[in-house]
C-alpha cells in the first residue's frame, strides 16, 4: 500500500503520556496489521537497491498477514540541486508520525561533501534522537571472508555506537581561517545522559541477545582523558546492575587488531560516535563488504531509521549491477524492530539462501546476476 507525500498533524514532542517504548501504529486494514513506512530512496544506487528491499517487504508482508503503508519522500542530491532544500521542517514533522524510516544512500557528485550528510542524514538522526546506531557484523554462508580460515561461526557480533554526540555534534570553529596561522577546533561533546543511555541500551541488548553475554567497551582512555573517563566510569557503574553480563575494555586500536586477528572473541561492542563509525566499516569488510552491511539508527521510544551503510556509488548508478543485499538486510532489521520477528527471520534466511547457493560474489558487477535478479531471488525465497 502506497501513498504520496502529505502533511500530517504535528504532535507535541514532549508529550508526558508518551509511552517509554515506541508503539507502532499497527492500524487495522481489513483485519491486518499495518505499518506506516517512510521511504527515502536517496542518491546514486539508492533507488535501485531500496526498490529490491521493498520487493522483499511486499513478499513477506503478504505471506505473514500484515501491510505496509509506504510514504515516498523526494529527498537527496537531486532535490537539493533543484530547491537548495535538504530536509524541510514539514517533512521532518511527518517523519515523527511514521513507524519506521527506510533510507537509501546519501551522496551526490554535484553536491559539496557534508551538505547532504549533515543536512539530511545527521539531521534525521539528531532531530529524531536516534541515539543508537546498531550494526550487526555477521558473515553469511557462502560469502568469502578476507580473513584466512574464518567462517560464519567466527564472525557474528554487534557494534552499538552512540549516534548523537561526540565529534559529530559540530562543536568547534576556525580562527584566522585561510591564513598560515589558521586554527581549527573540533570538540567532542559527551553528556552523562547520552553516554549512560547508550551504555544501558548495550547492556540490555547483550542480555536479550543471549549469545555469550559479553559486552566490551571500546575507547581510548589513555589519551581521551575526559570524554572516555566519563564513558569508563558510567560503564563500570551500570555493569554492577548486570551481573549476568561479562564486561571488558579495549583501546580502539587493540579492538581493530582483535577484529582482524580473532573476531570470534566479540559478542557486543559499545563505543562512541567516531570510533563506532570507523570500526563498523572494518566490520563490513569482515562480513563480505559494504554490499551486505546494514544498520539501524534507533530511538527506542520514537521513530527509527534503517539503511545500507555503504555509499551512493554514483559510478554504478543506473547500470543494474549494485548489490541490493545490504538494503534487504536493512529491511529485515526494520521488521525485527517493528516486532515482525518471523518476517525478519524469513528475509534473513532468503538472503542466506542467495549467498550460499546462487551468488558468485558480493561485488557490484560480479554477482552473476543483476540488481533486479538478486531482489527477485530473495523475494521468491521468502
Amino acid at each position: 500500500m502506497e501513498r504520496t507525500h502529505r502533511r500530517l498533524a504535528v504532535q507535541e514532542r514532549n508529550d508526558p503520556h508518551r509511552p517509554p517504548e515506541h508503539q507502532p501504529h499497527t492500524s487495522k486494514v481489513r483485519g491486518q496489521r499495518c505499518y506506516r513506512i517512510a521511504v527515502i530512496s536517496g542518491d546514486g544506487i539508492g533507488p535501485e537497491v531500496i526498490r529490491e528491499g521493498l520487493k522483499a517487504l511486499e513478499a513477506v508482508s503478504a505471506k505473514d498477514g500484515f501491510k505496509c503503508e509506504r510514504v515516498n519522500y523526494d529527498l537527496g542530491g537531486d532535490r537539493y540541486l533543484r530547491t537548495k532544500e535538504t530536509l524541510p521542517d514539514s517533512v521532518l514533522e511527518e517523519l515523527r508520525h511514521c513507524d519506521a524510516i527506510y533510507m537509501g544512500s546519501v551522496g551526490h557528485p554535484d553536491v559539496a561533501p557534508g551538505i547532504l550528510e549533515r543536512g539530511l542524514l545527521l539531521k534525521i538522526r539528531f532531530e529524531l534522537d536516534q541515539y543508537i546506531n546498531l550494526r550487526p557484523v555477521k558473515l553469511y554462508p557462502g560469502v568469502s571472508c578476507i580473513l584466512k580460515d574464518k567462517g560464519p561461526e567466527d564472525i557474528d557480533f554487534v557494534v552499538i555506537r552512540e549516534n548523537t554526540e561526540g565529534l559529530y555534534v559540530g562543536s568547534g570553529g576556525f580562527l584566522k581561517k585561510g591564513t598560515p596561522q589558521e586554527v581549527a577546533i573540533q570538540e567532542s561533546v559527551n553528556t552523562r545522559t547520552g553516554v549512560e543511555r547508550c551504555i544501558r541500551y548495550a547492556f540490555e541488548f547483550t542480555r536479550k541477545r543471549g549469545k555469550e553475554k559479553k559486552l566490551l567497551f571500546c575507547g581510548k582512555t589513555n589519551v581521551l582523558n575526559y570524554a572516555h573517563d566519563l564513558w569508563m566510569r558510567v560503564f563500570n557503574e551500570v555493569a554492577r546492575e548486570y551481573a549476568d553480563v561479562t564486561t571488558d575494555y579495549a583501546h580502539v586500536d587493540a579492538t581493530c587488531m582483535w577484529m582482524v586477528k580473532n573476531p570470534e572473541r566479540f559478542d557486543v561492542i559499545v563505543t562512541d560516535n567516531m570510533f563506532g563509525d570507523i570500526i563498523t566499516d572494518l566490520g563490513a569488510m569482515l562480513q563480505g563488504g559494504l554490499g551486505i552491511a546494514a544498520g539501524g539508527n534507533i530511538n527506542p521510544a520514537g521513530v527509527s531509521m534503517f539503511e545500507p551503510i555503504g555509499g551512493s556509488a554514483p559510478k554504478y548508478a543506473g547500470k543494474g549491477v549494485a548489490n541490493p543485499l545490504a538494503a534487504i538486510c536493512a529491511c529485515a532489521m526494520m521488521l525485527e524492530h517493528l516486532g515482525e520477528t518471523q518476517a525478519a527471520g524469513a528475509v534473513e534466511e532468503a538472503v542466506k539462501k542467495a549467498t550460499s547457493e546462487r551468488l558468485k560474489s558480493l561485488e557490484a558487477g560480479k554477482m552473476g546476476y543483476s540488481t533486479q535478479e538478486v531482489g527477485d531471488m530473495v523475494a521468491e525465497a521468502v
